[in-house]
């Protein structure tokens, strides 16, 4: 069954009740690869009234750890048995090359289904030594309840799986909305789901755009929401979300969406963890191995064609390594082959859509206006790849702390290239922003990497290594870059709430 143009709720596929749809655009040709259904706000409260009976169902509700450990690790095998398929569909959808939708996406997105199966009979209460006489004090973890899963159009599948295993680990039912950009994974993730056993209700998914998600976030009858996206959105999300005191997860979005979301949660005193954009920093020591630096920088930078909140976005060089740096630079990433994702040469895949494209050239524009030096790159790719949503890596020198294209995200194939005198600097100048989720520290030197690991103020910091997550790490940032963390077991945090228990026995 083509479950395009299709909601699973309540363990069905549906059509929306209003019959609209959309559709979604292969990223690199801007064809059309499918139809799906626009789900509406009736279509939403379907969705939450089936996660929320599911909460009470016994199948689901008094299923023993151990079973529904398995119905996780079935999920994961299910992935690892259609990982073609799944690969081919999140390229044709997001646009990544194939060898990355294989490796990181599909991988990714098994692993963290076998990361928290394991999980699920550990998550245990504790007993407090309370100062009551004859009185026993212990500890339950319990599930949160209706979790709203709303996930951004760079990793969709890997993304909706780290935030769908710990979920139901913790014994919560889910409403996924992926993004309106990228949604064929999460529709055949919903199959597969279904396929290994879970009871109707305990996974949705919905599809739609911005207010399929408004809608989620300002149904009352939701207890959690985690949100993946723009600042903007993340704003409105939480103003929309206060009214009844919804927890909301935000990760790997833009700041100002996610400042949007904690001002629409106030309202109801929803608990709120953000995880959103960056700008991480990557500091080239005068020891480092520059051929190294240039190969890991270019992995760390460019991945998904920077599409990663993580993504080395600003680079401090050494002054007097700066020009070997950036020559060996420009030269690796001009030597990239930019081309569709299927294609299997293709190294650079085109970014997700025509919009963000005009976005990222317009950060280019302004950068050369602010006087940066363009060293290679700076123009969209024509020829054969003109139809499609392609931008040529870009490389620049001569870059100031102060310039625009140092300071916002600008989530593409951007590498600007900064100066510095002594390391002493370093610190202050990277901890200059308001982002702070991960960072890049190139050095042979232990002594200097413990160092500026210990000074530098993110989330992760990556030492000679690209910014590859894993789900037995915490992940999450400071300052503008989010609260709270997911992965390893402090995802467990965001799942449960504990329940303290009196038992008086004198």
């Amino acid at each position: 069954m083509d479950v395009r143009g299709r909601l699973f709720i309540a363990g069905e596929w549906t059509a929306a009740a209003d019959g609209a749809e959309f559709t979604t655009l292969y990223p690199a040709t801007g064809a059309v690869i499918g139809t799906c259904a626009e789900a509406a706000e009736a279509d939403v409260d379907a969705a939450v009234g089936a996660a929320r009976q599911a909460l009470a169902y016994p199948a689901w509700a008094r299923l023993p750890a151990a079973e529904r450990a398995k119905l996780l690790w079935r999920v994961a095998e299910l992935i690892d048995r259609d990982a073609t398929l799944l690969a081919e569909l999140e390229t044709r959808d997001q646009g990544q090359p194939l060898a990355v939708a294989r490796t990181v996406s599909v991988a990714g997105a098994a692993e963290h289904f076998r990361y928290y199966a394991g999980w699920v009979t550990k998550i245990e209460g504790a007993v407090s030594p309370v100062s009551f006489p004859d009185t026993t004090h212990f500890t339950r973890r319990e599930p949160v309840g209706v979790c709203a899963l709303v996930t951004p159009w760079n990793f969709p599948l890997m993304i909706a799986a780290w935030k769908m295993a710990p979920a139901l680990a913790c014994g919560n039912t889910v409403i996924l909305k992926p993004a309106e950009q990228t949604p064929l994974t999460s529709l055949h993730l919903a199959r597969l789901c279904d396929e290994a056993g879970f009871p109707p209700g305990v996974v949705n998914v919905l599809t739609g755009g911005p207010a399929t998600g408004r809608a989620l976030v300002e149904c009352p009858r939701v207890d959690k929401l985690s949100f993946t996206g723009s600042t903007e959105v993340g704003q409105g999300i939480v103003r929309a979300s206060a009214n009844d005191l919804k927890r909301v997860t935000l990760f790997t979005g833009s700041t100002e969406v996610g400042q949007g979301i904690v001002r629409a949660s106030a309202n109801d005193l929803k608990r709120v963890t953000l995880e959103l954009g960056g700008k991480a920093p990557s500091i080239i020591a005068r020891d480092a191995d520059i051929d190294a630096a240039v190969r890991g920088n270019v992995r760390g930078a460019l991945l998904n064609s920077g599409q990663v909140c993580a993504a080395y976005a600003r680079f401090y060089v050494d002054r007097r390594r700066v020009e070997e740096f950036t020559e060996k630079l420009a030269a690796a990433v001009a030597a990239l082959r930019l081309g569709p994702g299927l294609a299997p040469e293709t190294e650079l895949g085109p970014l997700v859509s025509d919009e963000h494209l005009r976005r990222v050239a317009a950060m280019v524009k302004e950068g050369l206006a602010e006087g940066a030096k363009l060293v290679t790159g700076g123009t969209r790719a024509d020829g054969d790849l003109e139809s499609g949503h392609f931008y040529r890596p870009t490389v620049f020198a001569g870059v100031r702390d102060e310039m625009a294209i140092a300071r916002q995200e600008v989530f593409g194939p951007v590498l600007p290239v900064l100066s510095y005198e002594d390391e002493d600097e370093l610190a202050a100048r990277a901890n200059d922003t308001r982002y702070g989720l991960a960072a890049a520290i190139w050095s042979r030197d232990l002594s200097t990497a413990h160092r500026l690991a210990a000074d530098i103020r993110a989330g992760a910091v990556f030492v000679n290594m690209p910014p590859i997550p894993d789900p037995a790490a915490p992940w999450g940032g400071f300052g503008a870059s989010g609260w709270g963390r997911e992965m390893g077991s402090q995802a467990l945090d965001v799942y449960t709430e504990t329940k303290g228990v009196w038992m008086h026995h004198g």
